[in-house]
C-alpha cells in the first residue's frame, strides 16, 4: 500500500481543488445577489428564474456537458467570439472546466443563500430600509450576517460537489493531464484500466474528503443552532 501511495500522481487532486475553489468563489459572487432577488421578489418570473437556477441538479451531466461543450466551441458564437478576438480557448482546459463547475455547482450556492434569506424576519428588513439603507447595504450589512448556517452551508456545499464533479467536466475539459485531468476523471481511468488497487485509494480520499466536508457543515449548524437557541431562552 505505501508503495502504491509513493507511486500515484496527485496532480488530479490538486486540480479539483483548485477547481472547486475558483468555482466556489466565482458563483458566491454571482450567486449572492441571485438569491437576494429570488428571496424578496414577488414577480410572475420567479418560478421560471428557480427552475432555471434549479436545472443542472436533474438534468443529466452528459446534456448539461454537451451544451456547455457545444457553446463554447469555436463552432458557436461564443467560442468563435472568444477565440478570434482574444485567442481564448474555452473548451479542453481549465477555463472550460471553471464555465461548466459555475454551471454545474449553481444550485448549490443559490438555494441553501435564498433559503437563508427567506427565513429573516422581516420585521428585521424593513428596519433597516427605514433606517435610510438601500437594498444592498441592507443584503451585505443586514441579511447576509444573520444567515451564517445558510452561507456556510452553500460554501462548503459547492465546494465538495465541485470537487467530486465527473460528466460535465469530462465532456468540455477532457483528460488532459496537469490541466483538466481532475480526481474523478483519474479514478474513472484506473477503472478502465482495471488498475483496481488506484481506484480504491482515489475514491477512499474522495470518501475521506466528502464524509469531513458534511461533517463540518453539521457540527457548525449544530453549534449555530443552539447558539441562538440558548438566545431564545434567555
Amino acid at each position: 500500500m505505501i508503495e502504491i501511495l509513493k507511486t500515484l500522481e496527485f496532480t488530479p487532486f490538486l486540480l479539483s481543488f483548485k477547481l472547486a475553489t475558483v468555482t466556489t468563489l466565482i458563483l458566491f459572487v454571482i450567486s449572492l445577489p441571485l438569491a437576494w432577488f429570488l428571496s424578496q421578489t414577488s414577480s410572475k418570473s420567479k418560478p421560471v428564474l428557480e427552475a432555471i437556477t434549479a436545472l443542472p441538479i436533474v438534468l443529466p451531466p452528459s446534456v448539461l456537458g454537451f451544451y456547455i461543450l457545444w457553446a463554447l466551441s469555436y463552432n458557436s458564437p461564443i467560442g468563435a467570439f472568444f477565440e478570434e478576438t482574444f485567442g481564448i480557448k474555452l473548451v479542453f482546459n481549465f477555463t472550460g472546466l471553471v464555465i461548466a463547475s459555475c454551471f454545474y455547482s449553481m444550485p448549490f450556492m443559490v438555494q441553501p443563500l435564498q433559503s437563508g434569506f427567506e427565513s429573516i424576519n422581516k420585521n428585521m428588513l424593513e428596519a433597516s430600509y427605514i433606517s435610510g439603507k438601500g437594498k444592498f447595504e441592507t443584503m451585505l450589512k443586514v441579511a447576509l450576517p444573520n444567515i451564517k448556517p445558510a452561507l456556510m452551508t452553500a460554501i462548503i456545499v459547492t465546494f465538495a460537489h465541485t470537487v467530486g464533479e465527473f460528466g460535465v467536466v469530462l465532456m468540455v475539459g477532457g483528460s488532459i493531464p496537469d490541466e483538466t485531468k481532475v480526481a474523478s476523471v483519474a479514478i474513472y481511468e484506473f477503472v478502465e484500466i482495471m488498475d483496481y488497487e488506484s481506484a480504491h485509494i482515489y475514491s477512499g480520499i474522495m470518501v475521506v474528503i466528502s464524509f469531513l466536508v458534511l461533517l463540518s457543515v453539521y457540527i457548525f449548524n449544530q453549534k449555530q443552532n443552539r447558539k441562538f437557541g440558548g438566545f431564545i431562552n434567555d
